[in-house]
């Protein structure tokens, strides 16, 4: 895979998911149409009290078809059978679907974005006291395939190392197993808080699948570097139609879904150490609600106008498209940074 050949077939393979991608979109968006599988804007904010400032800033977008994250994932499980069906009678010499290096992240899109999918349905069709999954079963859910997932890297492939850019590599042995549970439990989440604007999340995966898909190709997990590929291949398709004003959104199927994968990779990458970097967009708005909760919980009083910290840039006067463009950019210089410090540490 170190010759022409690794690029031929990422090219090929991620020109491929794209189209598919392009050849749903028109079916799915009538589907989604006919259906009235569309965005509605909650009445109520986390804390349980009206989201009256949030429905003010967005209530434009009601109305609009989501859930296009099944595209996203459905485009990626389509072109890694295909590989699949081709290798099998002859046609070319090895599938995508290696065990080693991308089973587990596939799994992963997939059964995350099945979960998402039931989310977003629920919520659409008012199903359910909370309008969707509730919180608890949700969180059990996630929980549940996160341990699963740990599991797996502990118990099955033996990963007990925790490497630290520039600092070292530790052994850290139970604990990697806590570790791996809570990092695609945030980078879920933090991916699902973060999608709250136009092309504002999309973009930010570009920017870490291309990272990660990077550092895959640079440890020689060449089937994982292409894996990457496609889902860049996709999200580009899905920018497409999502920047502003967005003709669809990606819903919590796509939104977790993404963000769980991006937590899988990192771990089998061993880079688990950076994310926090290459998403600093998603870190940043998650720690606006956190602190928000937590000020109004303790203060009684607001720390920002509106969290996620998108918001309140929106309630300060900046357009949509400022907010997604200054954010990419910030986290698009901080992400490059990143993989300098993984380069640098490789050495």
């Amino acid at each position: 895979m170190k010759d022409p050949r690794f690029f031929v077939e990422l090219f090929t393979y991620s020109i491929l998911t794209f189209l598919i991608f392009l050849a749903l979109e028109r079916p799915f968006y009538r589907f989604f149409k006919d259906n009235e599988f569309v965005q509605k804007i909650r009445e109520n904010a986390v804390d349980g009290k009206k989201a009256k400032l949030f429905r003010a800033l967005h209530i434009k977008k009601q109305g609009t078809p989501t859930m296009a994250g099944v595209m996203i994932w459905l485009s990626v499980l389509i072109v890694v059978l295909l590989s699949r069906f081709l290798s099998f009678f002859g046609f070319i010499d090895q599938s995508l679907l290696q065990r080693g290096e991308v089973y587990l992240p596939l799994f992963t899109l997939v059964a995350v974005g099945i979960l998402g999918a039931v989310d977003d349905w629920w919520n659409i069709k008012e199903i359910g006291k909370k309008k969707g999954i509730e919180a608890g079963p949700k969180f059990f859910f996630l929980t549940f395939f996160a341990v699963l997932s740990a599991i797996w890297f502990y118990f099955k492939l033996g990963y007990t190392e925790f490497n630290i850019p520039l600092v070292g590599t530790y052994d850290i042995g139970i604990l990697m197993f806590p570790l791996i549970v809570f990092v695609i439990l945030a980078a879920s989440n933090a991916v699902n808080i973060t999608d709250g604007l136009d092309g504002l999340a999309g973009g930010i995966l570009v920017q870490n699948f291309a990272i990660f898909g990077a550092i895959a190709f640079v440890n020689e997990q060449f089937f994982l570097a292409i894996f990457c590929g496609l889902i860049m291949a996709t999200l580009f398709a899905f920018l497409w139609f999502n920047v502003p004003p967005a003709k669809f959104f990606m819903g919590d199927t796509g939104s977790l879904s993404l963000g769980a994968t991006l937590a899988i990779i990192a771990s089998m990458t061993g880079t688990i150490a950076i994310l926090p970097l290459t998403g600093f967009v998603f870190v940043f708005e998650t720690l606006s609600v956190i602190i928000q909760l937590t000020s109004k919980k303790i203060f009684g009083r607001k720390v920002f106008l509106i969290a996620p910290i998108h918001h309140h840039f929106e309630k300060k006067g900046w357009s949509e498209p400022q907010i997604v463009m200054r954010f990419w950019i910030i986290n698009g210089f901080v992400a490059v940074v990143a993989f300098i410090l993984h380069l640098f540490d490789k050495q």
